[in-house]
């Protein structure tokens, strides 16, 4: 397994992974569980080889935000995603995929909107803008992202389809289903910021999750359950709740009430210093 950090060893070192087979992507900003083990191992069975980038993306970070104090730990990155199988990681420093006068950025603009897009103003940019100038620089035939956060890969899927890539399609967007620890809480690198009296809070956002879910699927009106979700956050011990909303799985397109198609509850809320997200399926009525 490689590691490289300058652009043009890249395309060279990608170039002859090409040459005996397809290649599959995986994008993280490092600071690897076993819910990135799960991309990697689905980006395996898509492809002949693995292509793990380990960037913290600078842009998606707003100005009060963690990005000083993001987990960083490239040698145990390396030494998990060497026992995984990937072929390469890309790990360039923000000088190398920002280079001095970088002027360009990507605005998946509807459903950038909401949700995090809202809170996090200029987040989904960011995202956007790193993630195609990742698939450029690999050219994956396959790119394989967590459907925690939803809204993400959302955004992602329709970047591809709006701009036309062809490497990858839009289908070969591959999304892979939320690993969880045993109380259900999503796995994430910022778990790791939780104290332990904040980590058995947080452990309650699942199942409060599930029960607003069960309301909305028996019939109760929608904007009752989710206050009643909000309110059960905060009596819980969250801080606050930045949205709870039932939204159009695909068009994020926030929902009053169940319409047939296939929905999703999103939620994010914060505890202590951590902001947590998560989303779950609502059987579509």
């Amino acid at each position: 397994m490689q590691t490289i950090n300058r652009l043009n060893t890249l395309k060279q070192a990608v170039e002859d992974l090409r040459q005996s087979g397809t290649v599959a992507l995986v994008p993280t900003m490092g600071a690897l569980h076993a819910g990135h083990v799960a991309l990697v191992r689905r980006a395996r069975e898509l492809a002949d080889h693995v292509v793990v980038s380990i960037f913290v993306n600078p842009t998606q970070f707003g100005p009060n935000e963690d990005l000083a104090r993001y987990p960083r730990d490239l040698a145990a990155d390396q030494a998990l995603l060497a026992a995984e199988g990937a072929a390469l990681i890309w790990a360039p420093d923000a000088a190398e995929m920002y280079p001095a006068g970088f002027a360009t950025s990507v605005a998946v603009e509807v459903l950038s909107a909401n949700y995090c897009g809202a809170v996090r103003p200029g987040h989904f940019a960011g995202v956007a803008t790193v993630v195609l100038k990742l698939f450029n620089q690999v050219r994956p035939n396959f790119a394989v992202f967590g459907e925690k956060d939803w809204q993400q890969l959302a955004v992602i899927r329709r970047m591809v389809q709006d701009l036309n890539l062809t490497l990858p399609c839009v289908e070969n967007i591959v999304g892979v289903p939320i690993v969880r620890e045993e109380d259900g809480l999503a796995l994430s690198s910022r778990n790791a910021y939780l104290s332990a009296a904040d980590r058995r809070v947080a452990g309650q956002l699942n199942a409060l999750m599930r029960r607003a879910i069960a309301q909305i699927e028996t019939g109760d009106e929608v904007r009752a359950a989710l206050t009643d979700l909000e309110n059960a956050l905060l009596a819980a011990g969250f801080a606050s709740v930045d949205y709870a909303a039932l939204a159009d799985a695909e068009s994020l397109a926030p929902l009053g009430a169940l319409t047939g198609s296939p929905a999703r509850l999103l939620v994010a809320a914060r505890i202590g210093t951590t902001r947590l997200i998560d989303n779950m399926p609502v059987a579509a009525g």
